[in-house]
């Protein structure tokens, strides 16, 4: 696997405090954001990605930094790297995914 480029859920942190423009993209399943969700994400679930892969600029922006999150972030890295072949050119895995930011964030949003 490509050294993907990541950041870490502090810096996820302050980005989205300071009101950064990116595009967040959640790529867990449907249940999972019931069980834990952060604000302003949009899903595209990977197990559904033969629903969404032909229309991808439609969705997102090649050109817009793209932040990409799952639970512990193995999905979102392989998300990552697809992303980067479709030519998005600045795209980085949310290192340790959403537990991480549960475990050194926001301890109100569930682990599970």
């Amino acid at each position: 696997m490509m050294n993907l480029p990541a950041i870490t859920v502090e810096e996820l942190a302050d980005r989205l405090t300071v009101g950064d423009d990116l595009q967040l993209v959640d790529v867990r399943e449907p249940q999972e954001l019931a069980l834990a969700s952060l604000p302003g994400f949009i899903n595209l679930p990977l197990s559904q990605a033969e629903d969404w892969s032909q229309s991808i600029t439609a969705h997102l922006d090649p050109a817009k930094e793209t932040l990409v999150l799952c639970h512990h972030g193995m999905r979102s890295a392989q998300m990552c790297g697809w992303l980067i072949q479709q030519g998005f050119g600045q795209v980085k895995n949310i290192t340790g995914g959403i537990d991480a930011y549960a475990a050194m964030v926001d301890r109100s949003v569930p682990r599970y």
